[in-house]
């Protein structure tokens, strides 16, 4: 039989959490045609994979990749990890809809302002999630993506982005731009409570929103809950709340602890998962293997300042009383809890006279400025007249790991694709965008010797993610499923990307197979647009 690709006498793990086998795979065309002894095939390429392992390509649950796989459209930080496919609209933020055919509504009113540092040049010709789906197909990258929905770009396209309830004509502007967009084949709707403008939004208003879509097919609900002072046990009873109550299926985002005052109450908040998911409600998580996040300087603020968008917020920094006001409760801490500031880094900075601060911590600028902390962000939120990046060194190993060896965990990078020449490279993006999956096998699974078993770990990364957005056929080597393919070396594979350097590729990836071609082959990447933008609809 003669086949496009035989990878030969790899040991296989399928993703499925079964045993590893050994077996050769033939492919043709974009499918898994054969798994089995394949001397007596013909190939145009044949791969040996003796002492390696082939997996299903990793799903990456959680990413803002949405206008990173435009600009970057060969994704280098994401394939070269062995991601085939990137799940994008977290956190409430989607580059659509703008309900009002002016693309740029969201653009400006979302993505330019609000830290998410997605390269400002990139051109956007779209209103809807098809229009989105199509010029992003039209393009090309070289992984497949699944777009979300983000309530935010909802909230955007309706006028709610106040710090006060939506009126009944901006709920019902978000109803009929959710079920658009959820109709033309976006897999859920996402939720960021930790940040405006979706933190205004009521646990009713969600569940009214939620509601409207929840009779879809497949759909389900994310949510990067309230993080914050004490909440840790709160923000997963809302998420649960709205399950139920919405009917509708819930993906909780990036689980981790990050109040100090409560590290190692892992076991307590999965309990309510469990609890949860006895009771009938379908609901995972998401989860990275690092004590660090990476926000928004604009978490350190008050909710209240941002009622109105960014340039509302700078014209309170202008009013001596309000800027009073604001840094005073900066400086006493938000709900009580004040900031280490020699744990906040910035990442990445628009205004290029401030260029010399990335790689600093808020402390060490507030002394080279001799001013407190809290002008300090003030400050740099005004010379930037955006939301500063940052990375916040907020968690703790052992939270980390109990996170990631649970049952319902699934890995969510929540990084971008991005490339060491684009946009990101004169800055320092939190090294998941390079890392996250390589660290676990690597890291964790070898060195760490973690409780997960490499089989479970893939499992985590393909089949589970996949099983999540309903994708028919990815996420497990099986015959006629899509040949997403990463094939790695388990002894050498590492992630060499940190916080001082974090544009570095891991090693032990070797070949990387996107619906049947050659992304990365020999470690090197092919140059070729493998990728497919996968729509709800589809079943993929």
């Amino acid at each position: 039989m003669n086949f496009d690709i035989i990878i030969k006498n790899g040991t296989i793990i399928d993703g499925t959490n079964k045993p590893s086998f050994k077996s050769d795979i033939g492919i043709i065309k974009d499918k898994i045609s054969k798994i089995g002894t394949l001397n007596n095939s013909n190939a145009k390429k044949i791969i040996n994979a003796n002492g390696l392992i082939v997996s299903p390509g990793f799903i990456d649950m959680h990413t803002h990749s949405d206008i990173s796989a435009i600009s970057d459209p060969y994704n280098e930080s994401k394939i070269f990890q062995g991601v085939t496919t990137e799940v994008t609209g977290n956190c409430s933020y989607s580059p659509f809809p703008s309900g009002n055919k002016n693309p740029n509504t969201i653009k400006e009113g979302l993505w330019e302002k609000r830290g998410n540092a997605d390269d400002p040049s990139t051109v956007w010709n779209w209103n809807t999630f098809d229009e989105y789906a199509n010029h992003l197909s039209d393009i090309g990258t070289t992984m497949n993506i699944a777009p979300q929905l983000g309530y935010a770009a909802l909230q955007v396209a309706s006028g709610a982005i106040e710090n006060r309830p939506a009126t009944k004509e901006e709920m019902t502007k978000m109803k009929k731009l959710a079920s658009e967009s959820i109709e033309q084949g976006a897999f859920s709707i996402s939720t960021g409570l930790s940040v405006p403008p979706s933190a205004f939004s009521t646990t009713e208003e969600i569940i009214e929103i939620c509601k409207s879509i929840s009779h879809y097919d497949d759909v389900f609900y994310v949510t990067h809950a309230r993080e914050g002072a004490g909440r840790h046990i709160t923000k997963i009873e809302e998420a649960i709340e709205i399950g139920f109550k919405s009917e509708i299926s819930v993906q909780f985002s990036h689980l981790a602890i990050t109040d100090w005052r409560y590290y190692g109450e892992g076991p307590k908040m999965l309990k309510l998962f469990e609890d949860a998911e006895a009771k009938g409600l379908d609901i995972t998580y998401d989860m990275y293997p690092y004590t660090a996040a990476g926000a928004g300087l604009d978490q350190t603020m008050p909710l209240w300042s941002h009622s109105g968008g960014i340039e509302k917020f700078l014209e309170r920094l202008r009013d001596k009383k309000l800027r009073k006001k604001i840094r005073d409760e900066i400086n006493d801490g938000i709900d009580g809890l004040k900031q280490k500031w020699e744990t906040i880094v910035i990442s990445s900075i628009k205004n290029t006279k401030n260029s010399n601060l990335i790689g600093l911590s808020i402390e060490e600028i507030a002394n080279k400025r001799n001013l407190d902390p809290a002008e300090t962000i003030l400050q740099l939120t005004e010379e930037d007249e955006a939301v500063v990046s940052v990375i916040y060194h907020n968690r703790v190993e052992g939270d980390v790991q109990c996170f990631m060896d649970h049952r319902l965990a699934m890995i969510g990078s929540d990084g971008n694709a991005v490339s060491p020449d684009g946009f990101y490279k004169n800055g320092k993006p939190h090294p998941r965008f390079y890392g996250t999956f390589p660290r676990i096998l690597g890291r964790y699974i070898r060195e760490k010797r973690s409780k997960l078993k490499l089989e479970e770990a893939i499992y985590k990364m393909t089949a589970f993610p996949a099983w999540r957005l309903n994708l028919k056929k990815r996420g497990a080597l099986k015959e006629n499923y899509y040949a997403d393919i990463t094939i790695f070396d388990s002894k050498t594979v590492i992630d060499n990307a940190n916080f001082e350097n974090p544009h570095q590729y891991p090693d032990g990836i070797n070949h990387v197979i996107v619906n049947g071609h050659l992304a990365v082959e020999d470690n090197k990447h092919t140059l070729k647009k493998t990728g497919k933008v996968l729509r709800r609809t589809d079943k993929y």
